[in-house]
């Protein structure tokens, strides 16, 4: 007579099948949270959308900006992507920004308790590119293995037996060239552009893929519009990254999580699949960009990621107009 049981499986419980006195254990459910650490912020159109568009041809408007990670639960093991911005540094806000993140919801460690966690259960952290609202709180977790691109951790002059400088050597997956398998349903995939070493999370449950994003768009305005954001290291690779996520979407049942915008935890929340309009990709004008200093300090827009080298950071940040005080010495 088959009879069904509850195993408890790393705090998760799975339901196991009972058949002729042995119990076979079921495959535990993929539980993805987001890490919610701000909310109620804006950012202008011509910011979210405007890559390599000439000046003013964005019908501006405020969108909704917030700021959320995302946790990953496999039933065997607990994986942050991303962790927050620095808890101890604020965001300033003046008339002229074009992004802002909101009011602070809850620093990043005591957000992920709200989400169920503690930071010894995490054994995994992926980082999806080196700006500091994606590396903030990477301190927290000296025993879990640092999943990032080498390029990154490099940039980041990253050390530690912990950090695993990644060069995605599994092959390709899907529509995207280059990945790292981190756990059964859980792919590290290389998605330059953002940055030069960006790269993203797909987390499949069933037949639904979780694609978590970093930046490759800060809105999914940016995604149904088929528009880049004016934050790029290298813009043609942003679009291809842009244009493949694309195409993995309307080839796979996904959930679209972005990092600054409402729509990434309300999209979990619902489990939303997205559906994106036929839009052909729009024309981009080359950008040239600045030739650093061979001397001087590098400064880093701790918003935006826009890198200044000189004595001193700019009075503003050109691209998102923070002022001098959101520069941060590399």
């Amino acid at each position: 007579m088959n009879r069904r049981e509850f195993i408890k499986t790393a705090g998760v419980v799975t339901l196991g099948l009972m058949l002729d006195g042995n119990l076979t254990e079921a495959k535990p459910n993929m539980k993805i949270s987001a890490v919610k650490l701000y909310d109620g912020g804006y950012m202008m159109k011509s910011f979210a959308c405007g890559g390599g568009l000439p000046e003013g041809s964005i019908k501006e408007e405020k969108l909704r900006s917030s700021l959320q990670n995302y946790v990953i639960d496999t039933g065997k093991e607990v994986i942050l992507v991303d962790t927050g911005f620095p808890a101890e540094e604020t965001i300033p806000v003046t008339k002229d920004s074009v992004i802002t993140f909101g009011d602070k919801v809850k620093d990043y460690v005591d957000a992920l308790k709200v989400a169920g966690y503690e930071p010894a259960q995490v054994s995994k952290i992926l980082i999806t590119h080196k700006h500091a609202d994606h590396t903030g709180e990477l301190r927290h977790f000296p025993n879990a293995k640092i999943y990032i691109s080498r390029i990154e951790a490099d940039d980041m002059k990253l050390t530690g037996d912990n950090v695993v400088r990644t060069d995605f050597t599994d092959g390709a997956y899907k529509n995207f060239n280059a990945c790292q398998k981190i756990a059964d349903g859980v792919y590290y995939i290389f998605a330059p552009g953002h940055t030069k070493g960006n790269s993203i999370v797909i987390a499949e449950d069933g037949d639904i893929s979780y694609l978590i994003h970093g930046d490759v768009t800060y809105t999914d305005e940016a995604l149904l519009e088929n528009k880049l954001s004016v934050v790029f290291e290298d813009m043609s690779a942003a679009r291809d990254t842009l244009n493949r996520v694309r195409a993995f979407i309307k080839e796979n049942k996904t959930v679209y999580l972005s990092t600054h915008t409402p729509f990434g935890y309300e999209n979990l929340d619902n489990k939303k699949i997205m559906e994106l309009p036929d839009i052909e990709e729009t024309p981009v004008v080359e950008e040239k960009a600045d030739t650093p200093k061979a001397t001087g300090t590098k400064w880093v827009c701790s918003v935006c990621g826009y890198e200044h080298f000189g004595d001193e950071p700019p009075e503003v940040c050109p691209r998102c107009k923070q002022p001098k005080s959101a520069f941060k010495k590399a």
